[in-house]
């Protein structure tokens, strides 16, 4: 019990978690936000996110009941429908880091809302079964988050990094074209 009230409470979770809500605030408040500004934060928050939960302790799920899951489908497809309407006609993407690809001669066809959606999925579940206050649950939460982290939803944030970059610094506009280096 001593060990796992010692993970809870370092300091790279607390940040974590501060950085997860916050994330998840971000995207709850999608829904109308203007593009530039919604890529602009996105690019601010992600890499943060990454970053604070590459430094969580190693840790293992201690207890034998699963965790309860807080976003449903329904909440899923809200925040994915809502992100898709912000990013509109930039939503898809071309990702050849997909497991599908080594069977394929061809780029697989992604959304960002949609991996949005799935990184929200896991982090909001995390900050929602983590304000538990329940040590156990706490810690099993974090286990579970950071698994997923590794196994998942840290490929799927990095993924999603390019073409937001994209996204923000390649638009069609004429503004950019002026940026462009003269040969």
């Amino acid at each position: 019990m001593k060990q796992q009230s010692q993970v809870i409470f370092e300091r790279n979770t607390v940040e974590f978690v501060t950085v997860a809500a916050e994330f998840c605030a971000f995207i709850e408040r999608s829904e109308g936000q203007k593009r530039d500004e919604f890529v602009d934060t996105l690019l601010k928050i992600l890499p943060l996110l990454y970053i604070k939960a590459s430094m969580l302790s190693e840790c293992e799920v201690m207890g034998e009941d699963g965790l309860e899951a807080f976003v449903t489908e329904d909440d899923y497809e809200v925040i994915r429908i809502n992100l898709q309407e912000v990013l509109a006609d930039r939503d898809d993407y071309l990702d050849v880091f997909v497991e599908e690809m080594k069977y394929s001669d061809t780029p697989i066809r992604k959304s960002i809302a949609e991996d949005l959606a799935d990184i929200y999925q896991v982090v909001k579940d995390f900050v929602c079964q983590f304000r538990s206050g329940l040590n156990e649950t706490m810690h099993d939460a974090l286990a579970q988050c950071r698994a997923l982290f590794i196994e998942y939803w840290g490929q799927t944030l990095v993924n999603t990094m390019r073409p937001l970059h994209e996204v923000k610094y390649n638009s069609d506009s004429e503004e950019n074209e002026d940026n462009e280096y003269d040969d």
